[in-house]
C-alpha cells in the first residue's frame, strides 16, 4: 500500500471513528505516577494473556524520568505473531483494551487503547526491529541529558503548533528521533 497522504493512511489503518484533534498538543511535566500507571496496565495485560506475553515494556516519553510528555502511557507488547489476532485480541478485549489500529504495512503493528488509564498498547511480533529501536531510544534518553533536553525542546516547539491529528505531531518528531538513534548506534547502544 502506498501512503498517498497521512490522512488517507490513517483512515486505512484506523479501526472505528477517527476524530480530528485540530489543536495544539498538551505536554505535562513528568509525573512520578506514570511508572505506577504502567505497572497497573501491564498487570492487566499479563492477566489477559499469561505466557503469550513475550515482552512487556514501558516506552515513550512517560517512561523517561524528567521528560515532559503527553500524559498517555505507551506500552510495547511482543507476542509470537500479531497477524494471529485470534490468539490475543479477544483476550485483551475481555480486559477492556480496544483495538484501534492495524498497520499491516508497518511491522504488522497493532495498537489498542487502554482501559481506565490513558494509554496505548503497541503490539509487535517476536523479532520486530521496531521494538529494539523503541527500547534503545528510551534507554538512551534516560542516560543522556543533552539529548533528552534537545528532544524535549523539539517536542515543545512542535506541540505549540496546531495539528489536525496527534499522529501528525508524532510524525514531525521523526528527524530528531533518527538523529538521537544515530548517536546511540554510533556509541554501540543497540
Amino acid at each position: 500500500m502506498v501512503k498517498e497522504t497521512p490522512e488517507s493512511y490513517l483512515r486505512e489503518v484506523t479501526i472505528g471513528d477517527r476524530k480530528p484533534h485540530n489543536s495544539t498538543i498538551h505536554l505535562s511535566p513528568y509525573d512520578p505516577e506514570w511508572p505506577s500507571q504502567f505497572s497497573q496496565l501491564a498487570e492487566r495485560v499479563r492477566q489477559a494473556l499469561g505466557e503469550k506475553v513475550l515482552l512487556l515494556e514501558h516506552v515513550g516519553s512517560t517512561s523517561i524520568e524528567g521528560l515532559s510528555a503527553k500524559p498517555i502511557i505507551d506500552i510495547v507488547l511482543v507476542v509470537a505473531d500479531t497477524t494471529d489476532e485470534s490468539s490475543y485480541v479477544p483476550q485483551l478485549e475481555e480486559y477492556g483494551f480496544v483495538l484501534r489500529l492495524r498497520e499491516s504495512d508497518w511491522f504488522e503493528h497493532r495498537m489498542f487503547k487502554t482501559p481506565d488509564i490513558e494509554g496505548h498498547l503497541h503490539v509487535f511480533s517476536t523479532g520486530c526491529e521496531e521494538v529494539e529501536r523503541l527500547l534503545t531510544f528510551r534507554d538512551w534518553l534516560r542516560t543522556h541529558d543533552d539529548d533528552r533536553k534537545m528532544y524535549e525542546n523539539t517536542k515543545r516547539e512542535l506541540a505549540a503548533r496546531t495539528w489536525k491529528y496527534t499522529q501528525h505531531y508524532a510524525d514531525a518528531k521523526t528527524e530528531v528521533v533518527e538523529e538521537i538513534l544515530g548517536r546511540a548506534a554510533s556509541m554501540g547502544e543497540s
